[in-house]
């Protein structure tokens, strides 16, 4: 079997790949609904079941939707992989500033963060400037964006200000595009031309899996979660196990 996938191109390996996730999945999926059929007597036990098969669910639909935006990612071609993450960025960004309140004296660095900064960022990624990718934001848009709220005259909760947008732009656009720029990773080594897409898998592999199993660990030991505001399931004892 491994030698008969050794023989194969990279992008038959990949598609191989994604035939045994999806099959994963959906076995899950199955899975999940034959148990969601149980019923209880005992109205407390039943309520916690449901509780659970909600939970469950809400894992397996972020399983599948992490896989498909891999898969379009996979399918489509370098400039629709590129547009699909940089729009991903662009929305990915306005929810986190949604959540940071911004006055009218931001609304130069909101221009430069949406229209400048992640436009810009893509494109070195398109056109494989490696080396200004990785430091454009953390050197450049650093010192670029609190220069251009300064220059609005208004000095009420500069710093708050200015670390919620750098650091907005930092999650939103400097993390997300590192995702297309292992796609469009060039190897000098013969054997890993062309394997980018192993790089992402792994990537997207080892997050969702941490999340599973810290889940399904924090239901086995039935610990309440640590921080139940922000996630029904996570638990600091279970995630250190």
């Amino acid at each position: 079997m491994h030698q008969a996938l050794k023989t194969l191109s990279p992008d038959a390996q990949i598609g191989v790949l994604f035939v045994i996730v999806f099959g994963l999945l959906l076995v899950g999926s199955v899975a999940l609904f034959v148990h969601s059929m149980r019923e209880f007597d005992d109205t407390q036990t039943n309520e916690r079941h449901r509780n659970d098969v909600a939970d469950l669910s809400r894992v397996l639909r972020s399983s599948w939707l992490l896989i498909f935006v891999f898969w379009l990612a996979w399918m489509a071609g370098d400039i629709s992989r590129l547009l699909l993450f940089a729009l991903g960025s662009f929305f990915a960004l306005r929810e986190f500033l949604t959540l940071s309140p911004t006055r009218q004296s931001d609304h130069r660095s909101l221009v430069m963060a949406f229209f400048v900064v992640l436009p810009v960022q893509y494109w070195l990624i398109g056109t494989q400037q490696i080396g200004l990718f990785t430091v454009f934001v953390p050197v450049y848009v650093f010192v670029a964006l609190p220069v251009a709220s300064a220059l609005a005259g208004d000095p009420e909760n500069f710093l708050a200000r200015n670390a919620k947008l750098q650091w907005g732009i930092m999650v939103c656009v400097y993390g997300m595009s590192h995702v297309p720029a292992l796609l469009l990773l060039d190897f000098s080594a013969r054997n890993y031309q062309g394997k980018g897409a192993f790089l992402v898998f792994f990537l997207v592999f080892v997050v969702q899996t941490c999340m599973i199993v810290q889940h399904l660990v924090t239901r086995r030991l039935k610990r309440a979660p640590s921080i139940p505001d922000i996630s029904k399931s996570f638990n600091w004892y279970s995630w250190g196990l």
